[in-house]
């Protein structure tokens, strides 16, 4: 078949893609940080863990949810939060466990979270505290059966963790309060994971990694069942094309947008996760 687009493509750019180079999105994630372990990978409210602090975190959140919860490999797991440290280490621990991630608008009202909880039949839930009153609203109308609840300062210093949690909660007055009796809380989760151990389970290409959901302009919004194949694809086409301006450099990405957005989270966190650049 003539490919005339070709002609179109810059030089260095390759033509096709192997697509075997990575079985899936964990695999990319495990490959990163056996290459750029010492390196930043992610900042955040003046926080930097490295590629290797990544890896801990989400094992041990990985081990959690497997050990402690049970989850079981293909369940769903919904993550609903802005960008903190916690999104990045809640997305690939779930991703290392063989789950699927289910991204959640945290600006979502209670109609549309618990339609989205519903939709993608969600056993676990992780939720930053500032939206844990919608999701109190409707979690006895959904199959959500563990709830993790995190502080927006949560993953820095103890001072600056208090001063921030302190600030947001009590004097600018963020976080309404909530009653989720079976809920833990994110910091728990990673000490009592940390007590088993956990190696990344297998997946394919084919097992799925996410279930991202549409805008819901036309009506309700639509799961997008996007396969570990379809990540790792999109992943090293956004790849090869910057590959030429990248090059050996280890810099910094601005995130401006969320991560529960399918751009900022491909072209973000994974594509430039594959050159170790740090968030």
């Amino acid at each position: 078949m003539s490919k005339p687009w070709l002609k179109s493509y810059p030089a260095g750019v390759a033509e096709e893609i192997d697509l075997n180079r990575y079985s899936s999105v964990a695999n990319i994630f495990d490959s990163s940080v056996a290459k750029f372990a010492d390196l930043p990978a992610y900042t955040n409210f003046g926080k930097t863990l490295s590629y290797h602090d990544v890896d801990v975190y989400t094992a041990q959140l990985g081990s959690y949810l497997k050990n402690e919860l049970g989850l079981e490999k293909g369940d769903r797991v919904a993550v609903m939060m802005p960008n903190l440290l916690q999104n990045p280490i809640a997305i690939f621990a779930i991703l290392r466990a063989g789950l699927v991630v289910v991204n959640t608008n945290p600006l979502y009202t209670t109609r549309e979270l618990k339609h989205q909880l519903n939709d993608s039949g969600a056993k676990a839930i992780i939720i930053v505290e500032n939206f844990a009153h919608v999701l109190q609203e409707v979690l006895d109308e959904t199959k959500v059966e563990h709830v993790i609840t995190t502080k927006m300062g949560d993953m820095l210093s103890p001072v600056k963790g208090f001063i921030i949690n302190t600030v947001v909660k009590h004097v600018k007055k963020m976080v309404p309060g909530f009653t989720i009796k079976k809920a833990v809380n994110f910091k728990k989760a990673l000490k009592l994971g940390a007590q088993h151990r956990f190696q990344t389970v297998p997946c394919t290409h084919e097992d799925i990694a996410f279930l991202q959901y549409t805008g819901g302009t036309t009506g309700v919004s639509k799961g997008a069942i996007l396969t570990n194949k379809n990540m790792v694809g999109n992943m090293l086409q956004a790849s090869e094309w910057i590959r030429e301006c990248v090059g050996d450099h280890k810099g910094t990405i601005i995130t401006a947008l969320p991560l529960y957005h399918i751009f900022s989270l491909t072209a973000n966190c994974l594509t430039f996760m594959g050159y170790g650049w740090c968030n």
